[in-house]
């Protein structure tokens, strides 16, 4: 089956919002049985369970995560889908900050229509600077520098609201 651009679309905004719904499940259905997720050159998510677990990492980290479809790139049977990530990480290990991170995956689309592979990245460096300036906030109100690098907590694994609108005001 080939996807029109206007397919690919239509499936990039029903991801986004199953990103954006809390059940991971409904993320990984978005995937082939078999299908990978791998991000930031981390070991790939494979198969629909791993995959399931990848976005489950970042629910929980990100109770009040939206995803925010950027763009999308289509060239033939691939597509890049920009995103930007935007939550407060109150998660295992979290700052109790809002977090913006922007990335972008690479898809391959299977012949069933659904992604058969995708390598996702996100800006590390960004996140980085995040960190670090949370880091020296703690820093500055008394934290040790042990309580410091435990409220720069780093995001687990690595990972819908249909426009980013709502959120530039926040």
């Amino acid at each position: 089956m080939t996807s029109t651009p206007d397919q690919l679309r239509e499936f990039a905004r029903r991801y986004t919002e199953a990103w954006c719904s809390q059940d991971p499940a409904r993320v990984a259905e978005h995937y082939a049985p078999d299908g990978s997720l791998t991000i930031n050159d981390g070991p790939p998510s494979v198969g629909r369970a791993a995959i399931t677990e990848a976005a489950r990492s970042f629910m929980v980290a990100f109770p009040d995560m939206q995803v925010l479809m950027d763009d999308l790139l289509v060239q033939g049977e691939s597509a890049e889908y920009r995103w930007t990530l935007v939550g407060t990480n109150t998660g295992p290990a979290g700052t109790g900050r809002r977090d913006r991170i922007s990335g972008f995956e690479e898809w391959t689309i299977g012949d069933d229509g659904l992604i058969a592979a995708s390598l996702g990245h996100y800006d590390q460096a960004e996140y980085d600077r995040q960190l670090r300036a949370r880091r020296r906030a703690a820093l500055g109100s008394g934290a040790s520098p042990r309580q410091a690098r435990h409220h720069a907590a780093h995001v687990p694994g690595d990972a819908g609201c249909p426009s980013s609108a709502a959120l530039e005001t926040k």
